[in-house]
Order: structure tokens, then sequence, then C-alpha cells
């Protein structure tokens, strides 16, 4: 089972049908997907199901009814064991971007961790969990599928933000802080933290 967050609302992608009541239930074959997407983004649908048989398939299926972002992310810790965290749009995320042409995902990761916090001396310790969300762009729905890497830094200087991507803050974060940033955060960031 697959889960994408469409406006940090769950949407499950799965091969198994459920007996619950309180979700809708689509086939993913035939479901008007973008009709789906608009409502969630209108509070219309709080949680829904996608069914599709062939679990090896589901992915591909979706692929065909939405445009793909390939992103890279890190969760970094430094020396401290500590993680590093970005303030934008209101919420505490973790760095992360897309990928360029020619790229591996995790030279994507790597490259966006310094870009947008300044931090360097990174290495990835272990790839994590993806992660899958919709959003909009120039009035396109695509879907973003991160890629997470664990990192660890070096880096002892002051992490700065990355103004033009809208970075209002960056700051590297105890445990307790975590669990504080994490109240105001994106359900994909929630559930790295999980792992």
């Amino acid at each position: 089972m697959y889960k994408v967050f469409v406006n940090d609302k769950p949407l499950f992608l799965t091969n198994q049908i459920f007996k619950e009541t309180d979700f809708q239930l689509f086939l993913l074959e035939s479901v008007d997907f973008k009709q789906l997407i608009v409502k969630y983004f209108q509070n219309k649908i709080q949680k829904a199901y996608l069914y599709h048989p062939d679990e090896k398939e589901i992915m591909k299926v979706l692929k065909t009814k939405i445009p793909v972002n390939k992103a890279g992310g890190g969760l970094v810790y430094n020396k401290k064991g500590e993680v590093l965290f970005i303030f934008r749009n209101g919420k505490w995320d973790l760095p992360k971007g897309g990928m360029n042409r020619g790229e591996e995902i995790e030279q994507t990761a790597m490259r966006e961790v310094e870009e947008e916090t300044g931090v360097n001396g990174l290495s990835i310790t272990k790839k994590l969990q993806k992660t899958y969300h919709i959003f909009k762009r120039n009035g396109v729905y695509k879907l973003k599928i991160t890629h997470w890497f664990e990192m660890h830094s070096t880096y002892e200087g002051i992490p700065i933000g990355q103004a033009e991507e809208g970075i209002e803050k960056v700051e590297w974060k105890n445990p307790e802080q975590i669990q504080e940033a994490l109240k105001n955060s994106y359900e994909n960031i929630k559930l790295l933290f999980q792992e």
C-alpha cells in the first residue's frame, strides 16, 4: 500500500478492499483523478482509497494519470545527534528539492541540503523511505516522489536558509525540539521519524 498526501490528507493506493465506512473507495483505472484531487483541495474529501488489483502496477498506473516530479532530501544529523530542520511556508520541514537532469538521486539530496541550508561536509549513511505528495504548480497538479536519505554532517558553522526558496529559518534540533517541531510539520515528514 502507498500513502500519498494531498493537501496533507491521506490518499491510500491499495490492492485490498476494506469493510470500513469512514472513507471513499475509487477504482484507480477509471477514477477522474484530477476531479478527486480538486475535491481534496476543496476539503470535500478527508481520506480516500484508490483500488487496483495488482500491487506491482499501482504506482505505474498512477503515473499515467499525473505528471511526476522526482526529488531528494536529507534527514541530517550533526555530531551532537541533532537534526537539521528548515522553516518555510509557516511549517517545519526537512531540506529537499527536485532532481536535475543527469543527476543521481543521492547527488540531488546532498546538493539540495547544501543549497537550502549552507550545511556541507555531508555523507549519506542510509537510504530511508520514499514519500509521496501532490502539489499544484502553475495550475498543474503533480505527484512529488521524494527519496530520503539519512545523512551525517561535520559542519560546525551557522546554517543559513536559502532566501529565494522562501526558507525563513534553519535550525539544528535535539530530540525534544524535534517533537515540538513535528506538531507544526507535514504528514510526510512525520513518517520519517516513525521509522
